[in-house]
């Protein structure tokens, strides 16, 4: 067990929350126990193969453990063909289709799902352009990439495209709830 991390086990019941399924467990830990002012919302994040190899994981974790945000699932995997074009289904028209499916299997990603007041808009501010070229310094890309190629991570780019990709690279039981001690020094 980690320390500031309490899990619920309350029960086994599932509930819905938007299109995805979740444990009962997720909805009443993952709740926040103030009052905030905006949306509590998830957010799925890939460390990609170059981020990986790299080794700016804990760098990036780090980023976003320090605006507050709670992790609520992570996994290394090796991502199958299969599953990337699904993942990226949207950009099968785009001429950097097939490359991007086998840059995105060509080494482990990090898969990881984040949660916290308006996570997908400010996660998309603190990753930047997907062209780093045009990221600002302090970004993720800003920081650590040159290559539109390489750049490192992936972001959902709404909450809905959140929820899909949640849905498509983990179970609902991988989503840990717990609750923040600290979240009163965070969140008014």
């Amino acid at each position: 067990m980690v320390r500031g991390l309490v899990p619920n086990l309350k029960s086994g019941k599932t509930i819905v929350l938007g299109s995805i399924q979740h444990p009962e467990r997720c909805s009443s830990i993952c709740a926040p126990s103030i009052a905030w002012t905006g949306i509590n919302e998830r957010t799925f994040l890939a460390i990609k193969p170059d981020g990986y190899q790299r080794r700016l994981i804990g760098e990036i974790i780090r980023r976003f453990e320090k605006k507050g945000f709670h992790l609520v699932a992570m996994k290394i995997m090796q991502a199958s063909e299969q599953l990337l074009k699904q993942h990226y289904i949207a950009l099968q028209d785009k001429p950097f289709y097939d490359r991007l499916v086998k840059y995105m299997g060509s080494g482990p990603v990090v898969a990881m799902v984040w949660q916290g007041l308006d996570v997908v808009k400010t996660a998309r501010l603190m990753i930047g352009e997907t062209n780093p070229a045009h990221s600002l310094p302090g970004t993720i890309r800003g920081d650590f990439c040159v290559d539109v190629g390489r750049n490192v991570i992936h972001g959902s780019d709404s909450r809905e495209s959140a929820q899909r990709e949640i849905a498509l690279w983990f179970q609902p039981d991988e989503l840990v709830c717990w609750q923040d001690s600290t979240e009163s020094w965070i969140y008014e």
